[in-house]
């Protein structure tokens, strides 16, 4: 496994669980609203090959290649 597959693989959950917890009865969205931010911006660079090779992330969704 690649060094920063792991660390990728868990920050992506841990978002998805945050997102899911944001959703809940009773949450608490001062904490989510302070956590979030610093958590998507700990996410490490994509391990190679998890999105396909003539993607362009820059591309204007709008715009044909």
């Amino acid at each position: 496994m690649c060094p920063d597959c792991e660390d990728f693989a868990r920050t992506v959950l841990l978002l998805g669980q945050l997102a899911l917890y944001a959703d809940m009865a009773g949450a608490d969205l001062d904490f989510v609203d302070v956590v979030s931010p610093s958590l998507a911006a700990s996410l490490p660079e994509p391990p190679p090959g998890t999105f396909p090779d003539d993607s362009d992330l820059n591309a204007d969704p709008g715009e044909e290649s």
